[in-house]
């Protein structure tokens, strides 16, 4: 049986939830962000079991169809954003998330409004955003360096963007004590 989990967002999240079903005497056969394949099939009473092991941590089971294509949307973008380079993204995010869910993205973008009271795009943004913050705390790379991986055009199409979200300039920002905001929470 595949379980639909949300607010799986990195490898660690994987982790604990593969741990919590293996400890209900579950046998994960497959586990990437957002779902999970176990064995034996649950019944009805060992849903309620693993819905509430999962809650401990921050995670939760999801029922409807619409709230597991949003789920899958958003694991898309957080995979897009914080776990590969951006410069190499030859298309754009419209098409890659469409070919992905095999869906019509006007239908797709129109669910997440919806659901999240925020565009895909500006969930895009707001992830890309918290990469940045992430970069710029590292203090690894220039604001070019971090443009260039996160596939801006410019280190000024950057700036303008970041500080449109954070109300702060990359610079602002670096010398700040503002904290990042979770993945999960976004």
């Amino acid at each position: 049986m595949v379980l639909h989990i949300k607010n799986m967002v990195c490898d660690r999240c994987l982790m604990i939830i593969r741990q919590q079903l293996e400890n209900l005497g579950f046998t994960v056969k497959q586990i990437a962000l957002g779902h999970v394949e176990i064995a034996p099939e649950p019944d009805e009473e060992q849903l309620q079991l693993i819905a509430s092991a999962l809650k401990v941590p921050g995670f939760e089971l999801i029922n409807k169809e619409a709230d597991k294509t949003v789920e899958a949307i958003k694991n898309i973008v957080v995979e897009l954003v914080h776990h590969s380079d951006l410069s190499e993204l030859k298309t754009s995010y419209s098409e890659l998330i469409a070919s992905r869910l095999g869906k019509d993205y006007t239908y797709l973008s129109r669910m997440f409004s919806m659901s999240q009271d925020m565009t895909i795009e500006r969930f895009i943004i707001e992830q890309k955003v918290e990469k940045i913050k992430e970069l710029l705390d590292y203090g690894e790379l220039n604001l070019n360096e971090i443009a260039y991986q996160m596939g801006y055009s410019s280190s000024a199409h950057l700036s303008a963007q970041f500080k449109s979200i954070t109300g702060l300039t990359p610079s602002q920002y670096r010398s700040s004590e503002q904290q990042r905001k979770p993945i999960d929470k976004i």
